[in-house]
């Protein structure tokens, strides 16, 4: 059984930065997608970053030239710097295994980014 393990959050003054990382055990990551996704209170979960397995990255608008998603497939985990942290960033931040034709996806627990102004 497959599970993703997120380690990084905390509490940070704004313009801080945080290196959330995500680590996958009894999933074989390195030929799928991965990304992180974020939820604030009350708001929808949105997609923060990307990386394919082929290592190209897309990002949310909001978090462009602050925010840098890689992966260690040797390592079998994956990473979010986030540097300039903003107080509009605080939320909860989940990584993501995504899905393939034959395999389901998989979401990490969750780990709580607090940003403080």
């Amino acid at each position: 059984q497959g599970q993703l393990l997120e380690s990084g959050g905390g509490l940070v003054q704004a313009g801080g930065s945080l290196r959330l990382s995500c680590a996958a055990s009894g999933i074989i990551m390195s030929f799928r997608d991965v990304d992180w996704y974020r939820q604030a209170p009350g708001k929808q979960r949105e997609l923060v970053a990307l990386i394919t397995s082929y290592g190209n990255t897309n990002y949310a608008d909001s978090v462009k030239g602050r925010f840098t998603i890689t992966r260690d497939n040797a390592k079998n985990t994956f990473y979010l710097q986030m540097d300039a942290l903003k107080p509009e960033d605080t939320a909860v931040y989940y990584c993501h295994v995504q899905p393939t034709l034959d395999l389901r996806a998989y979401w990490g627990q969750g780990i709580q980014v607090t940003v403080s102004s």
